[in-house]
């Protein structure tokens, strides 16, 4: 017969190697050994604060605590080629490489049909966009995506007013500048910003915002919408990320 000392030994041993909760663990030490339960509880309590705190600093940091399982998904629409996407680009932690390389081409140069290889964070920057905007099913226009180097200076010199700079991020795959139907350009780029996930450039006159994935920052250019009794002037302030 069993003593109840190994029986307990066991039962701890069982919630060391598959985690069971508090409750599981009483009904396994089923011999009612009062020390026993409390060890299960104390170690469920316990992941709970590890868990609570997990998610808390995910929530700081602007992302989320990621099931193994979440597909992460945009629709866009080209604004140039008239193109549309619906894609799964991610699932869980593993981006998937077909629905990058589809992302990949949608985003080119459609001055020159040139491709670059996005950073797929880029695309989380979207996707976390639209959930701060509590429109996870929501379709974003693309106003521009890479840039080729040719393409980057000729807006340059062609619009020299739209505040395009010379080493752009566009130029890297690390930038895209978007609208999202329904959202006013103010409420999309303090949805940016509130993700501290790279550069965001706000462009009222326009009426769209860029986002990257390089350094921490932000800008303005253009006119905000005019108000009654305030006076505006063009931003002065254009960042070399645009």
């Amino acid at each position: 017969m069993i003593s109840i000392f190994k029986r307990c030994t066991v039962a701890a041993t069982v919630v060391g190697m598959l985690g069971l909760s508090g409750s599981a663990f009483a009904r396994t030490a089923s011999t009612g050994v009062h020390g026993m339960s409390k060890t299960g509880a104390r170690l469920a309590a316990r992941r709970a604060r590890i868990a609570a705190a997990a998610s808390a600093a995910a929530t700081s940091a602007g992302t989320e605590v990621v099931s193994l399982t979440k597909d992460f998904r945009l629709k866009l629409q080209n604004m140039h080629t008239g193109e549309s996407l619906d894609i799964v680009y991610r699932v869980g932690n593993t981006y998937l490489p077909e629905a990058v390389e589809k992302l990949n081409y949608f985003l080119r140069d459609h001055n020159t049909q040139d491709v670059v290889e996005y950073d797929p964070k880029e695309f989380d920057v979207l996707h976390n966009v639209l959930a701060r905007l509590r429109k996870p099913n929501g379709v974003i226009n693309v106003v521009c995506g890479y840039r080729t180097p040719e393409t980057n200076a000729e807006l340059r010199q062609n619009s020299p007013q739209t505040g395009v700079a010379e080493h752009s991020q566009h130029m890297e795959g690390h930038a895209i500048d978007i609208r999202v139907p329904g959202v006013s350009t103010v409420a999309l780029r303090n949805a940016a910003l509130s993700l501290h996930a790279g550069g965001v450039g706000y462009y009222p006159t326009s009426q769209f915002v860029h986002v990257d994935v390089g350094p921490v920052r932000q800008w303005a250019f253009g006119r905000s919408p005019r108000k009654p009794g305030r006076r505006h002037s063009r931003a002065s302030h254009v960042a070399s990320g645009m």
